[in-house]
């Protein structure tokens, strides 16, 4: 009986040990220092799995280990914009569409760059539209409609996003009020470039630079790589900043070929982003403190992979709409704190998930 007795104890207390190593482990669970959040605008399932099948390199959605579907509806529709999506992520509240950082009552909302910013973070974004397009702006900028273009451009002056790499020179400089936004910048301390030209490596704290009168060139056209080398100044420049970094970076125009009902626009664009998430996971895989989330704001398009009766082993692609659709959108993590990434859950809970995981009061 005594022998059943201290048997008995001890599981008890080997089992109390184990929970409360494992409590501690919890508890102290590595967080990310340094977070790259992805948008490929317009990008479902869809899009990723046609646009894939005919790549030849390597498949950057394959070397995520913890993957989740975001529910994108809107405030006042079942069908989300960019604006209303991407202020989803940015402050953690559904909103009405063509919202950019305020709530369904037009109110201004922290965002996650302003959060971030109160623990000395650097901030940034990279776009392949203009840095004034809806997703980029919503990380920064306060407006009640998208299209106020000139007024977040001039948010930029409030110092929430250190970096910003992307078109709309005519935002800053052929301006109606005849203000001259990069001189503006510059006497804040901002490195400022407007060169559509030749590409240049600028090393900088802070910096706007802008490579376009409006959106960027497409791939199509001969963007080249332009994404990956903006990603990397970007990377390199905020990781100055040794308290930590968070920078949003956009596939701009998968969501442009899907409106146009453009495959190979769409596919280009999408193999684009694919290379600059290879160069970015490349990165995050050495550095071991940061978090990557690849997501869409929406999908574009409502793209079906149709039956090919001539090719058994292809599929032909089909646009079935010009304008955005309501279905679930792919979301995608990598390192320290990734695994609150997965399941089913609504696209403000990227934001709530970045919060708790940050500790961002």
């Amino acid at each position: 009986m005594k022998k059943t007795i201290v048997i008995a104890s001890c599981s008890i207390l080997i089992l109390f040990i184990f929970a409360f190593t494992n409590k501690e482990k919890k508890g102290k669970e590595k967080k990310p220092k340094r977070v790259i959040i992805m948008i490929g605008d317009g990008m479902g399932l869809a899009q990723i799995t046609a646009a894939m099948s005919n790549y030849k390199g390597l498949n950057a959605f394959e070397r995520f280990q913890v993957i989740g579907l975001s529910k994108t509806h809107s405030a006042d529709d079942y069908v989300t914009d960019s604006g209303a999506g991407a202020t989803a992520f940015s402050i953690g509240k559904r909103t009405y569409n063509n919202a950019i950082g305020v709530d369904v009552d037009s109110l201004p909302q922290p965002t996650l760059f302003e959060l971030v910013k109160k623990m000395g973070w650097a901030t940034g974004v990279v776009a392949t539209s203009s840095i004034v397009h809806a997703t980029p702006a919503s990380f920064y900028a306060h407006v009640k409609h998208r299209r106020q273009y000139e007024n977040i451009a001039e948010q930029l002056l409030n110092g929430n996003c250190d970096i910003a790499i992307g078109g709309g020179y005519k935002f800053f400089e052929q301006r109606k009020d005849k203000r001259s936004l990069l001189t503006e910048l510059a006497a804040k301390g901002y490195a400022t470039s407007a060169d559509s030209i030749i590409w240049q490596n600028i090393r900088a704290e802070k910096l706007v630079y802008l490579n376009a009168y409006d959106g960027m060139p497409r791939v199509l056209d001969g963007r080249k790589d332009f994404l990956s080398k903006a990603s990397q100044m970007a990377i390199l420049n905020a990781s100055q900043n040794t308290n930590g970094m968070m920078l949003m970076i956009e596939g701009s125009q998968i969501d442009w070929g899907g409106h146009a009902m453009d495959f190979e626009y769409m596919q280009t664009e999408l193999w684009d982003f694919n290379d600059c998430i290879n160069e970015v996971l490349n990165w995050a895989e050495k550095e071991k403190d940061v978090l990557v989330i690849v997501t869409a704001d929406h999908e574009t398009g409502g793209l079906a992979l149709t039956e090919n009766r001539t090719d058994k082993k292809a599929f032909i692609p089909k646009f079935t709409y010009n304008e955005h659709t309501g279905i679930m959108v792919p979301v995608f993590a990598f390192g320290p704190g990734s695994e609150n990434f997965s399941g089913i859950f609504d696209n403000t809970a990227i934001f709530d998930k970045l919060k708790n995981l940050l500790d961002l009061k």
